[in-house]
């Protein structure tokens, strides 16, 4: 099954667009090109929330995440330079449930 890996993010203040364009750079090289990962996408929040951002890639199964994340697979990874954007961050992992998957258009 399926996982998509979470890399939720507060930004720090005035630090939001540069935080995205690593997140369009750096995240996207750190998983793209990886043994059994499928995919990446990344945003922000709604409503006005700007500095809450997300970091998502998916993966064929979790065993695919911790090859690439080794032991701290559970934990945020940080490449250089992102502690200076932000504020407090968390990873978390769901396994999707393929009969629940539902694409329309």
């Amino acid at each position: 099954m399926s996982v998509i890996r979470m890399f939720h993010v507060r930004a720090k203040t005035g630090r939001e667009q540069e935080l995205l364009e690593k997140f369009r750079t750096t995240s996207a090289e750190v998983v793209l090109g990886e043994p059994g990962n499928t995919g990446y996408f990344f945003g922000r929040g709604v409503e006005g929330d700007d500095k809450k951002l997300l970091f998502a890639s998916t993966w064929k199964n979790l065993d695919a995440i911790k090859q690439r994340f080794g032991e701290g697979w559970q934990e945020s990874f940080l490449p250089e330079g992102y502690e200076d954007l932000i504020e407090t961050c968390f990873v978390e992992h769901i396994q999707l449930d393929t009969e629940g998957f539902v694409q329309t258009g």
